[in-house]
């Protein structure tokens, strides 16, 4: 007689319950678009983003602000004074260095409308439940009159 083998709580059944539970709100990744000429100054320009990612994810602060050190007259070019990490399904594509994140729909009004560069491009592991990428914040302010 055989006996059923029971493989417990697979990876797969943890990355649906995280994209369920944890990833409740709506991002976008999004790149910098082909430049475009213009011809009245005759030079390139920035093209329109282009998304490359538009679904579940979420956005969480990386405890508080960083600290860096710096040498006199040498720049830091990743200071970040808000580190946060963003949250994505496995399926959903690796952020690229310089990608920009927009937060379109989220349980905090807040939220939405927030906007942060990738660091570096996503994180990957074998042994992996969800994408995490490192963002700095680029808008610093609520948006709300104060």
């Amino acid at each position: 007689m055989s006996v059923p083998v029971n493989e417990g709580l697979t990876l797969g059944a943890i990355s649906e319950i995280v994209e369920r539970k944890i990833l409740t709100d709506t991002v976008r990744i999004s790149r910098p678009g082909e430049p475009v000429f213009n011809p009245d100054t005759g030079q390139y320009e920035p093209g329109p983003p282009v998304s490359v990612y538009d679904g579940r994810g979420g956005v969480f602060p990386e405890g508080g602000p960083g600290i860096v050190l710096h040498l006199e007259g040498q720049a830091y070019v990743d200071d970040s004074k808000s580190r946060y990490k963003l949250l994505t399904p496995l399926a959903a594509p690796v952020a690229s260095r310089e990608d920009t994140v927009t937060v379109t729909a989220a349980a905090d009004p807040a939220a939405v409308g927030r906007t942060w560069r990738v660091l570096d491009v996503g994180e990957t592991s074998t042994l992996a439940v969800v994408r995490t990428t490192w963002l700095d914040q680029v808008t610093q302010t609520s948006g709300s009159a104060s």
